[in-house]
């Protein structure tokens, strides 16, 4: 109809004289709709082109090569990342006149061009399950199936894709003919979605070889990119390909068209700030604004910075996304990491920002944001601007973690002393070179043997415990040790696991129990003995006597099994107890001790 148009508007004008609007055929010409996209137009033809599934294109290629092809395979992954592009390749290598000895196929003769291209061919047939999921259309797929292909050594593909569409009937009727398919009949299903197969079809895995596509990775899809603009002879900056990739989360197909997106805007001048306007990326300088809120307290300004997203067009949910590789960005920084996507100048304004945020803090607000992707409740509401509001309010509020050495030292206490080892006792009198003269005070406040001396009154706490705040106990001691087993020889750490500790009777004694044998002896050996008392006098403050004790020797009983974490808790418990001052701060500033 319009080309008629256009003729009768070309005779008007030769015949009147007159100018009858443009020459319409010059504004409209059919070659400028003939743009093939790049996903189409770069896609793999050969077993070798494709990205990352080299554990599927190689055993598919020795298949073809070994003449050992299967009758029914399910390729299950992501979508856009080779399924039916493998599933076509291995029908052109099945088909193709001029393959390859090793099993590839030529990628030149008619038979590969139009399976390649989607074109009709009389061997391939492609079926979209979405749309032809009922029993009567696979017992159509099984009537076709019966068929001889139309060449004599050659094999009829039936590729089926999104097959977990596929009702339960409809995979009963395959059912038979999956198992006794006719010769050089091959079936292939694509599905993204194999629990649904497994759900209505758990038989027609048995009858199927599964191959399970992996994510293609961001470096890889970087590359992809790189050679599909080299043979464009287009320039694109590094972090503009990387940030295509980060976006297509594994899928080739999705980052060639989302290339595609940014050529048809820029006219082949590829930026990051182009990709950026593309995808609708919000700009760091936000995440850098609103991790300056947060340091400052500014709290009430959270309302009107969410109401400037708004009035920029953001899209919230987009925002959300990126609040959260920013907070992963700064966590991985404050752990001394580099993230390889942030551009110079926001780097340096998140190394900046980590004064006021400690790791621990970045985890917790981290692990709240991290919620709310889980759970997915910000795309399902019907009023995200309120939720993503509250997200941020509940990190700017989050617990903020204070060191106690800090605390202490803001209140003018001092911190826990180093650790002074005890000498061991040896059953005598101290004795040095001066004590051969002694001194005229000694003598002078020297008691009578016939006094009785009263004996001190036993306290909660030994006097080396209250001198060393912090010190733990035997057994809490030997947990940490355990577990930790980094001031003992490896050779120990096997026997220091099936023994049990506890306080002797006599004070500065620990009694150890195991079993007798090989490792008794070994702990028994004075080297062990002294590296046993060196780890637990750091841990107790006060290097102890070591006694060794075969399991049912008299020994105590075994004591439960105490967590590091619950010995760390209870010592910092202790701490407390006894600085004043830090029990005051406490108090006052309702302090909760975090696990």
């Amino acid at each position: 109809m319009f080309l008629l148009l256009v003729r009768r508007l070309d005779r008007l004008r030769a015949t009147s004289g007159r100018r009858v609007g443009p020459p319409y055929h010059r504004l409209w010409n059919p070659n400028t709709l003939s743009h093939t996209a790049l996903a189409r137009k770069y896609r793999p033809r050969r077993f070798a082109d494709v990205a990352t599934q080299k554990h599927v294109s190689e055993t598919l290629r020795r298949a073809t090569a070994d003449g050992r092809v299967g009758h029914a395979y399910l390729f299950s992954g992501p979508r856009g990342v080779g399924k039916t592009t493998l599933a076509r390749i291995l029908a052109m290598a099945l088909n193709c006149s001029a393959r390859e000895e090793s099993g590839e196929p030529c990628g030149e003769c008619e038979t590969c061009a139009r399976i390649w291209s989607g074109q009709t061919a009389l061997d391939v047939i492609e079926i979209d399950a979405a749309s032809n999921r009922g029993v009567d259309d696979a017992r159509q797929l099984r009537e076709r199936a019966m068929y001889a292909p139309s060449q004599e050594d050659g094999f009829k593909v039936f590729i089926v894709d999104e097959a977990h569409m596929l009702t339960r009937e409809a995979w009963n009727a395959l059912l038979k003919i999956l198992e006794e398919p006719p010769p050089r009949v091959i079936f292939v299903f694509a599905t993204t979605e194999p629990q649904k197969i497994q759900q209505t079809a758990a038989p027609v895995l048995s009858r199927c070889q599964r191959f399970d596509f992996r994510r293609i990775g961001t470096s890889d899809i970087m590359d992809r990119l790189a050679i599909v603009l080299e043979q464009e002879g287009l320039p694109a900056p590094e972090d503009a390909l990387r940030t295509i990739a980060r976006k297509a989360d594994g899928g080739m197909r999705d980052a060639l068209s989302l290339l595609d997106q940014v050529i048809a805007l820029t006219g082949g001048e590829i930026s990051q700030e182009s990709v950026r306007q593309v995808l609708g990326l919000v700009d760091n300088e936000r995440y850098v604004e609103l991790l300056d809120m947060w340091a400052e307290g500014k709290h009430g300004e959270i309302f009107e910075f969410v109401e400037r997203l708004l009035d920029e067009g953001y899209d919230l949910v987009e925002f959300y996304h990126g609040l959260v590789d920013s907070l992963r960005a700064l966590l991985r920084l404050s752990l001394g990491g580099t993230p390889p996507d942030l551009d110079t100048d926001t780097l340096e304004a998140f190394r900046a920002g980590l004064a006021s945020f400690s790791p621990a803090d970045l985890t917790r607000m981290l692990a709240l944001a991290s919620d709310v992707e889980s759970s997915g409740s910000l795309r399902r509401s019907p009023n995200p601007q309120v939720m993503l509001e509250m997200l941020l309010l509940r990190i700017s509020y989050v617990d903020r973690t204070v060191k106690l050495e800090e605390l202490l030292a803001g209140l003018g206490g001092t911190p826990p002393p180093e650790v002074v080892p005890r000498r061991p006792s040896s059953g005598g009198v101290l004795t040095d070179d001066s004590s051969s003269s002694p001194s005229t005070d000694t003598q002078e406040v020297a008691p009578r043997m016939t006094e009785e001396v009263p004996a001190p009154e036993m306290e909660e706490e030994t006097s080396a415990q209250k001198q060393m705040p912090g010190a733990l106990g035997a057994a809490e001691a030997w947990v940490l040790l355990v577990e930790e087993g980094a001031d003992v020889p490896s050779g120990m750490r096997p026997f220091l696991r099936a023994a049990t500790v506890s306080d002797s009777e006599s004070e500065g004694v620990v009694v150890i129990e195991l079993p007798a044998g090989p490792g008794l002896e070994r702990l028994e050996d004075p080297s062990a003995r002294r590296a046993l008392q060196k780890a637990l006098g750091r841990l107790m403050h006060a290097e102890p006597e070591i006694v060794f004790q075969a399991s049912g020797d008299g020994a105590p009983a075994r004591s439960e099994r105490i967590s590091p974490e619950t010995v760390q808790k209870d010592r910092m418990k202790g701490l407390i107890k006894r600085e004043p001052r830090l029990q005051h701060a406490v108090d006052e500033l309702d302090l909760e001790l975090l696990d």
